[in-house]
Protein backbone atom coordinates (compact mmCIF):
# COMPACT_ATOMS: atom_id res chain seq x y z
CA UNK A 1 0.00 0.00 0.00
CA UNK A 2 1.36 3.41 -0.96
CA UNK A 3 2.03 5.99 1.73
CA UNK A 4 -0.06 9.10 1.37
CA UNK A 5 2.35 11.97 0.60
CA UNK A 6 0.74 14.29 3.15
CA UNK A 7 1.63 11.90 5.94
CA UNK A 8 5.13 11.36 4.62
CA UNK A 9 5.84 15.07 4.27
CA UNK A 10 4.22 16.44 7.37
CA UNK A 11 4.45 13.40 9.65
CA UNK A 12 1.19 14.23 11.37
CA UNK A 13 -2.11 12.41 11.94
CA UNK A 14 -5.10 13.36 9.82
CA UNK A 15 -7.77 14.16 12.41
CA UNK A 16 -7.82 17.85 11.48
CA UNK A 17 -8.32 17.19 7.77
CA UNK A 18 -11.97 18.14 8.02
CA UNK A 19 -14.32 21.13 7.89
CA UNK A 20 -15.35 22.91 11.07
CA UNK A 21 -19.02 22.01 10.73
CA UNK A 22 -18.11 18.31 10.81
CA UNK A 23 -16.62 18.88 14.27
CA UNK A 24 -19.55 20.95 15.55
CA UNK A 25 -21.98 18.25 14.35
CA UNK A 26 -19.84 15.56 15.95
CA UNK A 27 -19.85 17.60 19.15
CA UNK A 28 -23.64 17.71 18.96
CA UNK A 29 -23.86 13.92 18.52
CA UNK A 30 -21.59 13.51 21.54
CA UNK A 31 -23.77 15.83 23.61
CA UNK A 32 -26.77 13.67 22.68
CA UNK A 33 -24.94 10.62 23.98
CA UNK A 34 -24.78 8.97 20.56
CA UNK A 35 -21.31 7.49 21.08
CA UNK A 36 -22.24 4.06 19.78
CA UNK A 37 -25.09 4.89 17.42
CA UNK A 38 -24.15 3.54 14.01
CA UNK A 39 -24.81 5.08 10.62
CA UNK A 40 -24.11 4.47 6.95
CA UNK A 41 -22.75 7.10 4.55
CA UNK A 42 -22.17 6.68 0.82
CA UNK A 43 -19.75 8.64 -1.36
CA UNK A 44 -20.88 9.12 -4.97
CA UNK A 45 -21.06 11.71 -7.75
CA UNK A 46 -24.06 13.07 -9.63
CA UNK A 47 -22.94 13.70 -13.22
CA UNK A 48 -20.33 12.27 -15.54
CA UNK A 49 -17.41 14.70 -15.78
CA UNK A 50 -16.38 16.29 -19.09
CA UNK A 51 -19.84 15.51 -20.52
CA UNK A 52 -18.45 12.01 -21.02
CA UNK A 53 -19.88 8.53 -20.88
CA UNK A 54 -17.82 6.97 -18.07
CA UNK A 55 -15.64 7.67 -15.04
CA UNK A 56 -12.78 5.69 -13.55
CA UNK A 57 -12.77 5.01 -9.81
CA UNK A 58 -9.58 6.18 -8.16
CA UNK A 59 -8.20 7.33 -4.83
CA UNK A 60 -9.06 4.30 -2.70
CA UNK A 61 -5.49 3.65 -1.61
CA UNK A 62 -5.13 7.27 -0.51
CA UNK A 63 -8.38 6.96 1.42
CA UNK A 64 -7.04 3.80 3.09
CA UNK A 65 -3.86 5.61 4.15
CA UNK A 66 -5.95 8.49 5.51
CA UNK A 67 -8.16 6.21 7.57
CA UNK A 68 -5.20 4.26 8.94
CA UNK A 69 -3.59 7.51 10.09
CA UNK A 70 -6.78 9.15 11.33
CA UNK A 71 -6.46 10.31 14.92
CA UNK A 72 -6.09 13.45 17.02
CA UNK A 73 -2.76 14.02 18.72
CA UNK A 74 -2.27 16.27 21.79
CA UNK A 75 -1.33 19.27 19.63
CA UNK A 76 -4.57 18.84 17.64
CA UNK A 77 -6.61 18.72 20.83
CA UNK A 78 -4.85 21.78 22.19
CA UNK A 79 -5.64 23.68 19.01
CA UNK A 80 -9.30 22.61 19.03
CA UNK A 81 -9.52 23.63 22.68
CA UNK A 82 -8.44 27.15 21.70
CA UNK A 83 -11.41 27.67 19.38
CA UNK A 84 -14.04 30.11 20.62
CA UNK A 85 -17.63 30.91 19.70
CA UNK A 86 -19.03 34.39 19.03
CA UNK A 87 -19.26 35.13 22.76
CA UNK A 88 -15.73 34.01 23.52
CA UNK A 89 -16.66 30.69 25.09
CA UNK A 90 -15.03 27.37 24.16
CA UNK A 91 -16.51 26.11 20.91
CA UNK A 92 -15.95 22.46 21.81
CA UNK A 93 -16.26 21.09 25.34
CA UNK A 94 -13.28 19.54 27.07
CA UNK A 95 -15.10 16.23 27.51
CA UNK A 96 -15.67 16.02 23.76
CA UNK A 97 -12.03 16.78 23.05
CA UNK A 98 -10.95 14.05 25.45
CA UNK A 99 -13.35 11.70 23.64
CA UNK A 100 -11.75 12.60 20.29
CA UNK A 101 -8.25 11.95 21.58
CA UNK A 102 -9.27 8.49 22.84
CA UNK A 103 -11.21 7.54 19.70
CA UNK A 104 -9.70 5.04 17.29
CA UNK A 105 -10.90 4.30 13.78
CA UNK A 106 -13.32 1.35 14.03
CA UNK A 107 -15.62 1.54 10.99
CA UNK A 108 -16.52 -0.94 8.28
CA UNK A 109 -15.61 0.42 4.85
CA UNK A 110 -16.51 -1.03 1.46
CA UNK A 111 -15.37 0.48 -1.83
CA UNK A 112 -15.22 -0.06 -5.56
CA UNK A 113 -11.59 -0.96 -6.36
CA UNK A 114 -9.55 1.54 -8.32
CA UNK A 115 -9.58 1.24 -12.10
CA UNK A 116 -13.24 0.21 -12.34
CA UNK A 117 -15.47 2.12 -14.74
CA UNK A 118 -18.23 3.73 -12.67
CA UNK A 119 -21.34 5.82 -13.25
CA UNK A 120 -23.29 8.62 -11.52
CA UNK A 121 -25.21 7.78 -8.32
CA UNK A 122 -23.22 4.59 -7.73
CA UNK A 123 -21.58 4.57 -4.30
CA UNK A 124 -17.82 4.50 -4.81
CA UNK A 125 -17.33 4.06 -1.10
CA UNK A 126 -19.54 3.05 1.84
CA UNK A 127 -18.74 3.84 5.47
CA UNK A 128 -20.65 2.05 8.24
CA UNK A 129 -19.80 2.64 11.86
CA UNK A 130 -20.13 5.02 14.80
CA UNK A 131 -21.95 8.14 13.63
CA UNK A 132 -19.34 10.54 15.02
CA UNK A 133 -16.48 8.86 13.16
CA UNK A 134 -18.34 8.42 9.89
CA UNK A 135 -19.35 12.09 9.94
CA UNK A 136 -15.80 13.33 10.55
CA UNK A 137 -14.44 11.42 7.53
CA UNK A 138 -16.63 13.26 5.02
CA UNK A 139 -14.35 16.09 3.95
CA UNK A 140 -11.14 14.09 3.56
CA UNK A 141 -12.74 11.16 1.74
CA UNK A 142 -14.46 13.49 -0.70
CA UNK A 143 -11.20 15.32 -1.29
CA UNK A 144 -9.15 12.19 -1.91
CA UNK A 145 -11.61 10.12 -3.93
CA UNK A 146 -13.29 12.88 -5.96
CA UNK A 147 -10.14 14.55 -7.25
CA UNK A 148 -8.41 11.24 -7.93
CA UNK A 149 -11.43 9.94 -9.86
CA UNK A 150 -11.66 13.17 -11.83
CA UNK A 151 -8.02 13.08 -12.98
CA UNK A 152 -8.01 9.33 -13.64
CA UNK A 153 -11.08 9.83 -15.83
CA UNK A 154 -9.44 12.70 -17.71
CA UNK A 155 -6.32 10.61 -18.23
CA UNK A 156 -8.34 7.62 -19.45
CA UNK A 157 -10.09 9.87 -21.99
CA UNK A 158 -6.73 11.19 -23.20
CA UNK A 159 -5.22 7.71 -23.42
CA UNK A 160 -8.26 6.53 -25.33
CA UNK A 161 -7.85 9.40 -27.81
CA UNK A 162 -4.18 8.47 -28.30
CA UNK A 163 -5.27 5.04 -29.58
CA UNK A 164 -2.34 2.99 -28.30
CA UNK A 165 0.34 5.69 -28.44
CA UNK A 166 2.31 6.38 -25.28
CA UNK A 167 1.02 9.18 -23.03
CA UNK A 168 3.32 10.78 -20.46
CA UNK A 169 2.01 13.00 -17.65
CA UNK A 170 4.05 16.22 -17.36
CA UNK A 171 1.91 18.54 -15.26
CA UNK A 172 3.46 19.01 -11.81
CA UNK A 173 4.48 22.62 -12.44
CA UNK A 174 0.88 23.56 -13.27
CA UNK A 175 -0.84 21.47 -10.58
CA UNK A 176 -2.74 22.86 -7.60
CA UNK A 177 0.09 22.57 -5.11
CA UNK A 178 2.53 19.74 -4.44
CA UNK A 179 -0.14 17.54 -2.90
CA UNK A 180 -2.48 18.03 -5.84
CA UNK A 181 0.38 17.29 -8.20
CA UNK A 182 1.29 14.04 -6.44
CA UNK A 183 -2.33 12.86 -6.38
CA UNK A 184 -2.82 13.87 -10.01
CA UNK A 185 0.27 11.95 -11.14
CA UNK A 186 -0.87 8.79 -9.38
CA UNK A 187 -4.37 9.14 -10.80
CA UNK A 188 -3.11 9.81 -14.32
CA UNK A 189 -1.03 6.64 -14.16
CA UNK A 190 -4.07 4.61 -13.13
CA UNK A 191 -5.92 6.26 -16.02
CA UNK A 192 -3.39 4.76 -18.42
CA UNK A 193 -0.43 7.14 -18.69
CA UNK A 194 2.83 5.31 -19.28
CA UNK A 195 4.96 7.49 -17.03
CA UNK A 196 5.51 10.89 -15.48
CA UNK A 197 8.04 13.68 -15.18
CA UNK A 198 7.19 13.95 -11.45
CA UNK A 199 10.22 12.58 -9.61
CA UNK A 200 8.67 12.48 -6.13
CA UNK A 201 5.69 10.52 -7.46
CA UNK A 202 8.16 8.17 -9.10
CA UNK A 203 9.77 7.54 -5.74
CA UNK A 204 6.54 7.28 -3.74
CA UNK A 205 4.58 5.09 -6.14
CA UNK A 206 7.13 3.47 -8.45
CA UNK A 207 5.75 5.23 -11.52
CA UNK A 208 8.22 5.17 -14.46
CA UNK A 209 9.94 8.51 -15.03
CA UNK A 210 10.20 10.18 -18.42
CA UNK A 211 11.66 13.48 -19.57
CA UNK A 212 13.80 15.41 -22.02
CA UNK A 213 15.14 18.94 -21.42
CA UNK A 214 13.78 22.49 -21.41
CA UNK A 215 14.36 25.48 -23.67
CA UNK A 216 16.62 26.93 -20.97
CA UNK A 217 19.17 24.18 -21.63
CA UNK A 218 19.50 25.30 -25.22
CA UNK A 219 19.50 28.99 -24.30
CA UNK A 220 22.49 28.61 -21.98
CA UNK A 221 24.75 27.57 -24.89
CA UNK A 222 26.10 29.69 -27.73
CA UNK A 223 24.06 27.72 -30.24
CA UNK A 224 21.52 24.87 -30.39
CA UNK A 225 23.91 22.36 -31.92
CA UNK A 226 26.36 22.78 -29.03
CA UNK A 227 23.52 22.34 -26.56
CA UNK A 228 22.39 19.09 -28.19
CA UNK A 229 25.97 17.78 -28.33
CA UNK A 230 26.56 18.51 -24.66
CA UNK A 231 23.30 16.84 -23.67
CA UNK A 232 24.18 13.80 -25.78
CA UNK A 233 27.54 13.50 -24.05
CA UNK A 234 25.84 13.41 -20.66
CA UNK A 235 22.69 11.45 -21.57
CA UNK A 236 23.67 9.32 -24.59
CA UNK A 237 20.83 6.82 -24.11
CA UNK A 238 18.19 9.37 -23.10
CA UNK A 239 18.36 11.91 -25.90
CA UNK A 240 14.96 13.39 -26.65
CA UNK A 241 15.81 16.82 -28.03
CA UNK A 242 13.39 19.73 -27.72
CA UNK A 243 13.77 21.24 -31.18
CA UNK A 244 11.66 24.42 -31.15
CA UNK A 245 13.71 26.86 -29.05
CA UNK A 246 14.56 28.93 -32.13
CA UNK A 247 13.43 27.27 -35.35
CA UNK A 248 11.83 23.82 -35.36
CA UNK A 249 13.06 22.66 -38.78
CA UNK A 250 16.63 23.70 -38.04
CA UNK A 251 16.26 22.09 -34.64
CA UNK A 252 15.33 18.80 -36.31
CA UNK A 253 18.39 19.10 -38.55
CA UNK A 254 20.61 19.67 -35.53
CA UNK A 255 19.05 16.71 -33.74
CA UNK A 256 19.73 14.50 -36.76
CA UNK A 257 23.36 15.66 -36.93
CA UNK A 258 23.90 14.82 -33.26
CA UNK A 259 22.03 11.55 -33.85
CA UNK A 260 24.62 10.53 -36.44
CA UNK A 261 27.37 11.38 -33.95
CA UNK A 262 25.63 9.25 -31.32
CA UNK A 263 25.53 6.30 -33.73
CA UNK A 264 29.31 6.43 -34.16
CA UNK A 265 29.56 5.94 -30.40
CA UNK A 266 27.14 3.02 -30.32
CA UNK A 267 24.03 4.94 -29.23
CA UNK A 268 20.86 6.03 -30.96
CA UNK A 269 18.72 9.16 -31.15
CA UNK A 270 15.78 8.34 -28.86
CA UNK A 271 13.48 11.11 -30.00
CA UNK A 272 12.64 14.72 -30.64
CA UNK A 273 9.97 16.84 -28.96
CA UNK A 274 7.73 19.42 -30.62
CA UNK A 275 6.24 21.97 -28.23
CA UNK A 276 4.86 24.73 -30.45
CA UNK A 277 3.72 25.60 -33.94
CA UNK A 278 1.54 23.60 -36.30
CA UNK A 279 2.07 20.13 -34.89
CA UNK A 280 0.55 18.40 -37.92
CA UNK A 281 2.88 20.09 -40.40
CA UNK A 282 5.95 19.88 -38.17
CA UNK A 283 5.41 16.24 -37.22
CA UNK A 284 4.98 15.18 -40.86
CA UNK A 285 8.10 17.07 -41.90
CA UNK A 286 10.05 15.72 -38.95
CA UNK A 287 9.08 12.14 -39.81
CA UNK A 288 10.25 12.61 -43.41
CA UNK A 289 13.54 14.10 -42.30
CA UNK A 290 14.20 11.45 -39.66
CA UNK A 291 13.31 8.54 -41.95
CA UNK A 292 15.45 9.91 -44.77
CA UNK A 293 18.38 10.20 -42.36
CA UNK A 294 17.93 6.60 -41.22
CA UNK A 295 16.27 7.32 -37.88
CA UNK A 296 13.09 5.36 -38.44
CA UNK A 297 12.93 4.24 -34.80
CA UNK A 298 13.37 7.75 -33.42
CA UNK A 299 10.09 8.79 -31.83
CA UNK A 300 8.34 12.12 -32.24
CA UNK A 301 6.98 13.46 -28.98
CA UNK A 302 4.47 16.31 -28.85
CA UNK A 303 3.47 18.59 -26.00
CA UNK A 304 1.88 22.09 -25.84
CA UNK A 305 -1.43 22.15 -23.89
CA UNK A 306 -2.68 18.85 -25.23
CA UNK A 307 -5.89 17.10 -24.19
CA UNK A 308 -8.18 14.43 -25.64
CA UNK A 309 -9.75 16.88 -28.09
CA UNK A 310 -6.49 18.19 -29.58
CA UNK A 311 -5.00 14.68 -29.69
CA UNK A 312 -8.09 13.39 -31.49
CA UNK A 313 -7.82 16.22 -34.03
CA UNK A 314 -4.11 15.59 -34.58
CA UNK A 315 -4.78 11.89 -35.08
CA UNK A 316 -7.56 12.70 -37.54
CA UNK A 317 -5.05 14.78 -39.50
CA UNK A 318 -2.61 11.85 -39.46
CA UNK A 319 0.12 13.64 -37.52
CA UNK A 320 2.87 10.97 -37.10
CA UNK A 321 3.29 11.55 -33.37
CA UNK A 322 4.38 8.60 -31.25
CA UNK A 323 4.38 9.98 -27.69
CA UNK A 324 2.09 12.58 -26.15
CA UNK A 325 3.33 14.71 -23.27
CA UNK A 326 0.25 16.02 -21.48
CA UNK A 327 0.39 18.39 -18.54
CA UNK A 328 -1.90 21.24 -17.53
CA UNK A 329 -5.13 20.03 -19.05
CA UNK A 330 -4.78 16.60 -17.46
CA UNK A 331 -3.58 17.29 -13.92
CA UNK A 332 -5.94 20.23 -13.41
CA UNK A 333 -8.88 18.52 -15.17
CA UNK A 334 -8.85 21.78 -17.11
CA UNK A 335 -12.39 21.83 -18.51
CA UNK A 336 -14.05 20.61 -15.29
CA UNK A 337 -12.19 21.43 -12.08
CA UNK A 338 -14.34 19.34 -9.71
CA UNK A 339 -16.16 16.01 -9.84
CA UNK A 340 -19.07 17.14 -7.67
CA UNK A 341 -18.75 14.27 -5.24
CA UNK A 342 -21.24 13.94 -2.37
CA UNK A 343 -21.22 12.03 0.92
CA UNK A 344 -24.72 11.29 2.14
CA UNK A 345 -26.23 9.65 5.20
CA UNK A 346 -28.42 6.80 3.95
CA UNK A 347 -29.20 4.64 6.99
CA UNK A 348 -29.02 4.99 10.76
CA UNK A 349 -29.76 2.71 13.68
CA UNK A 350 -32.66 3.55 15.97
CA UNK A 351 -32.67 3.12 19.75
CA UNK A 352 -33.42 -0.59 19.34
CA UNK A 353 -30.40 -1.07 17.10
CA UNK A 354 -32.57 -1.56 14.00
CA UNK A 355 -31.51 -0.04 10.72
CA UNK A 356 -33.76 2.68 9.31
CA UNK A 357 -33.24 4.12 5.82
CA UNK A 358 -32.59 7.85 5.62
CA UNK A 359 -33.20 10.14 2.66
CA UNK A 360 -32.29 13.71 1.75
CA UNK A 361 -35.12 15.29 -0.25
CA UNK A 362 -34.75 18.10 -2.76
CA UNK A 363 -36.83 19.92 -5.36
CA UNK A 364 -33.95 19.07 -7.68
CA UNK A 365 -34.28 15.38 -8.46
CA UNK A 366 -30.53 15.06 -8.95
CA UNK A 367 -29.97 16.14 -5.31
CA UNK A 368 -32.37 13.61 -3.81
CA UNK A 369 -30.30 10.93 -2.09
CA UNK A 370 -30.71 7.15 -2.20
CA UNK A 371 -31.69 5.49 1.10
CA UNK A 372 -30.51 2.18 2.45
CA UNK A 373 -27.30 0.18 2.79
CA UNK A 374 -26.28 0.17 -0.84
CA UNK A 375 -24.36 -2.18 -3.08
CA UNK A 376 -23.67 -2.00 -6.82
CA UNK A 377 -24.22 -5.14 -8.85
CA UNK A 378 -22.54 -5.29 -12.24
CA UNK A 379 -24.43 -7.70 -14.48
CA UNK A 380 -22.85 -9.72 -17.28
CA UNK A 381 -23.93 -11.84 -20.22
CA UNK A 382 -21.18 -14.07 -21.59
CA UNK A 383 -18.52 -11.88 -19.99
CA UNK A 384 -19.94 -8.66 -21.37
CA UNK A 385 -21.36 -6.01 -18.99
CA UNK A 386 -25.05 -5.41 -19.69
CA UNK A 387 -26.01 -3.06 -16.85
CA UNK A 388 -25.46 -1.89 -13.28
CA UNK A 389 -28.04 -2.19 -10.51
CA UNK A 390 -27.87 -0.24 -7.25
CA UNK A 391 -29.44 -2.44 -4.60
CA UNK A 392 -30.32 -2.07 -0.92
CA UNK A 393 -28.91 -4.83 1.26
CA UNK A 394 -31.82 -4.24 3.64
CA UNK A 395 -34.39 -5.09 0.93
CA UNK A 396 -34.76 -8.63 -0.46
CA UNK A 397 -35.05 -9.21 -4.20
CA UNK A 398 -34.96 -12.18 -6.54
CA UNK A 399 -34.10 -11.38 -10.15
CA UNK A 400 -32.68 -7.93 -10.71
CA UNK A 401 -34.72 -5.37 -12.57
CA UNK A 402 -33.85 -1.69 -12.54
CA UNK A 403 -35.43 1.70 -13.06
CA UNK A 404 -32.96 3.33 -15.41
CA UNK A 405 -31.71 6.77 -14.32
CA UNK A 406 -31.67 8.16 -17.86
CA UNK A 407 -35.05 6.92 -19.10
CA UNK A 408 -36.82 6.50 -15.74
CA UNK A 409 -38.26 3.29 -17.20
CA UNK A 410 -38.15 -0.23 -15.74
CA UNK A 411 -35.68 -2.47 -17.56
CA UNK A 412 -35.34 -6.24 -17.52
CA UNK A 413 -31.62 -6.94 -17.85
CA UNK A 414 -30.79 -10.14 -19.67
CA UNK A 415 -27.89 -11.33 -17.55
CA UNK A 416 -26.34 -14.59 -16.44
CA UNK A 417 -23.70 -13.44 -13.92
CA UNK A 418 -23.48 -10.68 -11.35
CA UNK A 419 -20.55 -9.09 -9.55
CA UNK A 420 -20.76 -6.95 -6.40
CA UNK A 421 -18.54 -3.92 -7.06
CA UNK A 422 -18.25 -2.68 -3.47
CA UNK A 423 -15.59 -4.83 -1.81
CA UNK A 424 -14.72 -5.07 1.92
CA UNK A 425 -11.80 -2.76 2.74
CA UNK A 426 -11.98 -2.40 6.55
CA UNK A 427 -13.83 -4.42 9.14
CA UNK A 428 -14.08 -2.76 12.58
CA UNK A 429 -11.10 -0.62 11.63
CA UNK A 430 -8.91 -3.53 10.49
CA UNK A 431 -7.64 -3.50 6.91
CA UNK A 432 -8.88 -6.65 5.15
CA UNK A 433 -8.43 -5.83 1.47
CA UNK A 434 -5.47 -6.91 -0.64
CA UNK A 435 -4.97 -4.32 -3.37
CA UNK A 436 -3.07 -4.99 -6.56
CA UNK A 437 0.16 -3.08 -7.07
CA UNK A 438 -0.12 0.22 -8.93
CA UNK A 439 0.97 -1.25 -12.27
CA UNK A 440 -1.70 -3.92 -11.90
CA UNK A 441 -4.35 -1.29 -11.13
CA UNK A 442 -3.28 0.67 -14.21
CA UNK A 443 -3.54 -2.44 -16.40
CA UNK A 444 -6.98 -3.23 -14.99
CA UNK A 445 -8.11 0.35 -15.60
CA UNK A 446 -7.00 0.22 -19.22
CA UNK A 447 -8.85 -3.07 -19.70
CA UNK A 448 -11.96 -1.55 -18.17
CA UNK A 449 -11.75 1.49 -20.44
CA UNK A 450 -11.40 -0.71 -23.52
CA UNK A 451 -14.23 -3.01 -22.40
CA UNK A 452 -16.70 -0.18 -21.89
CA UNK A 453 -15.70 1.46 -25.15
CA UNK A 454 -16.86 -1.75 -26.86
CA UNK A 455 -20.17 -1.94 -24.97
CA UNK A 456 -21.01 1.73 -25.67
CA UNK A 457 -20.95 3.22 -22.18
CA UNK A 458 -23.10 6.16 -23.30
CA UNK A 459 -26.15 3.89 -23.51
CA UNK A 460 -25.17 1.54 -20.70
CA UNK A 461 -28.17 1.04 -18.38
CA UNK A 462 -27.67 2.03 -14.74
CA UNK A 463 -30.46 2.32 -12.22
CA UNK A 464 -32.07 1.48 -8.92
CA UNK A 465 -33.30 -2.05 -8.27
CA UNK A 466 -37.11 -1.80 -8.48
CA UNK A 467 -37.78 -2.54 -4.80
CA UNK A 468 -35.28 0.16 -3.82
CA UNK A 469 -36.79 2.60 -6.31
CA UNK A 470 -40.21 1.97 -4.79
CA UNK A 471 -38.94 2.41 -1.24
CA UNK A 472 -37.28 5.68 -2.22
CA UNK A 473 -40.59 6.94 -3.66
CA UNK A 474 -42.43 5.95 -0.46
CA UNK A 475 -39.96 7.86 1.70
CA UNK A 476 -40.21 10.92 -0.51
CA UNK A 477 -44.00 10.89 -0.21
CA UNK A 478 -43.79 10.63 3.59
CA UNK A 479 -41.77 13.80 4.01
Amino acid sequence: MAVHPLHQWYGMPFGLVTDLYELTMAHGYWKKGWYNRRAVFHLSFRKQPFAGDFSMACGLDLAVAFLQNWRFDPADIQYLGSLRDANGFSLLEEGFLNYLQRTKFSCNVDAIPEGNVVFPNEPLLRVEGPLIQAQLFETALLNLVSFSTLVATKAARIVRAAKGDEVVEMGLRRAQGFNGGITATRSAYIGGCLGTSNVLAGRLFGIPLRGSHAHSWVQTFDDELSAFRSYAEQQPDNCIFLVDTYDSIQGIRNAIQVGHELKTRGHDLAGIRLDSGDLVVLAKEARKMLDKAGFRKTVIMASNDLDEYSIYELKQNKAPIDVWGVGTRMVTAYDQPALGGVYKLSAIQNEKGEWEPSIKKSNQAIKTSIPGILQVKRLYKKGKPVGDAIVDELSPFEKLRIRDFKTNQPIDLNYSEEEPLLQPIFREGEYVYKAADLAGIRQFGMEQSQLFEKVNAENYPVGLELCLAGKRTELLNER
